[in-house]
């Protein structure tokens, strides 16, 4: 089996078909459900969708957009719609410019999607157009891996994260996060910070050993 280190979008498109079926459900499903019914009904846009799967605990209320920057995910976002019956508004685009207008979704989520971006500027810029297609008074949900999680004690601050796709081994890129850090970026673009937390799932004492990072955040 050969290893190479392909481009992101190559990556991601190389994953889809098989993400589609090894996380056929979103890990996060509990959390989300909990989001559905506060937020009860809007416009809610899913940045870095994937292949679809945090959509469900939206699909009866919402009106749901999503995009990701790989054209293999949108794909099985597709089918994953069509698989559970429910309607969104899917294209392929980058998060570092949403093809929004300002103020346009009340709610938002994204999924493990920030941790993929290189570089504090791009992390800043997403989060700024984020910020910007929500309407004031609009929140979001968003997650991220914890640097401090015992798999990456001994890893640097970005890592690299082995998938076996189509007969080869390849590589994804992960910024790892600190709980500090993450929710300092979201200030830094302008967010409230409303909540910060690890996964559902996680239940030691200390929280900043959990493998996500959970931030529900608001514009002012």
């Amino acid at each position: 089996m050969s290893s190479e280190m392909a481009p992101d979008k190559a990556v991601f498109d190389q994953m889809a078909m098989g993400w589609y079926s090894f996380r056929h459900y979103s890990i996060f499903r509990p959390e989300l459900e909990k989001l559905a019914i506060r937020w009860h009904s809007g416009r809610l846009l899913n940045v870095g969708c994937g292949h679809g799967a945090d959509f469900l605990p939206f699909k009866s209320d919402f009106e749901l957009y999503g995009l990701d920057f790989s054209a293999e995910m949108i794909k099985m976002a597709r089918r994953y719609s069509h698989k559970f019956e429910f309607p969104v508004n899917l294209q392929v685009a980058d998060a570092l410019n949403l093809p929004f207008a300002n103020g346009s979704f009340q709610y938002a989520v994204a999924v493990a999607s920030y941790h993929h971006l290189k570089g504090r500027d791009d992390q800043l810029a997403a989060m700024l157009e984020l910020k910007r297609v929500l309407k004031p008074g609009g929140e979001a949900f968003l997650t991220v891996w914890n640097r401090c999680q015992p798999r990456f004690w001994f890893a640097g601050r970005e890592t690299l994260v082995a998938w076996k796709a189509q007969g080869k081994v390849i590589q994804r890129y992960y910024y790892l996060f600190t709980y500090w850090e993450f929710a300092d970026l979201a200030r830094k673009a302008g967010f409230r910070v409303l909540k910060s937390s690890p996964e559902n799932n996680y239940h030691w004492p200390v929280k900043y050993f959990s493998r996500n990072i959970c931030l529900l955040v608001q514009k002012p």
